[in-house]
Parts: structure tokens; C-alpha cells; sequence
């Protein structure tokens, strides 16, 4: 993995399939496949993959360039970093803590699961039996 300088702007480049090798500076999206990829901003390597979608991240144009939402923290990889795609410019966010990040993972699951529940509401016997499990759960 070549370790390269900071990326602070970055230029949208629409795919169908994403490339073996990616460029710095540059975001794929393949809107087919609902998924956006680029190289880390803090020059590291490594490859950052986002999936599109109501409970996921969202990707805009603007006439200064992409912005992706919400930001993109690398908590997985050795950087660590921490940023926001808005406008083409990277704005750099600071790193989270264990406790931050295991907190908005959560947040992400409770949107997940309001989005689908609001989707697909339970049937009558499925709240019967939620709520029978709720009863037995104390």
C-alpha cells in the first residue's frame, strides 16, 4: 500500500463497475449498484467502500463538487480518520472514542430498524407475540 499526501478535494466520477485501482481525489459512484468508493483522504491507501440508500450514506452534486453524507469515519483501519465529503472539500472531524463509535453505530441500527419497521409495520399476531415477549422479558 503506497502512502500518499492528504486528499482535500474530491471530484466525482460516475462507473458502472469500480475500478481495480482507484485514484486519489477521486469518488466512484456506481449508481447502479448503490455503492460509492474512493481512497482515504489521509493519503493512507486504503480503500473506502460506502453503500447508497435511505438508511445508508447519501450523495449529492453541487457546482463545487460531491458531497457524501454522513461523514465517513475509518475506525476499521490503522488512520483512524475521520471526515466529511461536502461541496468536493474534505472536512476534516475528529477521531471518536470506543464509547463514540459503539454509540453511533447503535444510532445506525435504530435508524435501520425505524426506517423498515416504518416500511413493513408488524402484523396484529406479530405485535401479539412482541408484546407476549415483552411480558416474559422482565
Amino acid at each position: 500500500m503506497t502512502i500518499s499526501m492528504k486528499t482535500e478535494r474530491f471530484k466525482l466520477q460516475r462507473v458502472h463497475y469500480m475500478p481495480a485501482q482507484l485514484e486519489a481525489g477521486i469518488l466512484y459512484v456506481a449508481e447502479e449498484f448503490g455503492a460509492v468508493a474512493h481512497l482515504c483522504s489521509c493519503g493512507c491507501g486504503s480503500k473506502i467502500r460506502t453503500p447508497l440508500g435511505p438508511t445508508e450514506w447519501a450523495l449529492t452534486e453541487t457546482s463545487n463538487g460531491p458531497s457524501l453524507w454522513p461523514s465517513v469515519g475509518n475506525w476499521q483501519k490503522p488512520c483512524r480518520s475521520h471526515y466529511i465529503i461536502a461541496g468536493g472539500a474534505v472536512e476534516w472531524a475528529g477521531q471518536w472514542t470506543p464509547a463514540q463509535i459503539l454509540a453511533g453505530r447503535h444510532r445506525e441500527e435504530q435508524r435501520r430498524r425505524e426506517h423498515f419497521e416504518a416500511l413493513y409495520p408488524p402484523s396484529f399476531w406479530e405485535r401479539v407475540w412482541q408484546w407476549i415477549n415483552a411480558l416474559f422479558a422482565r
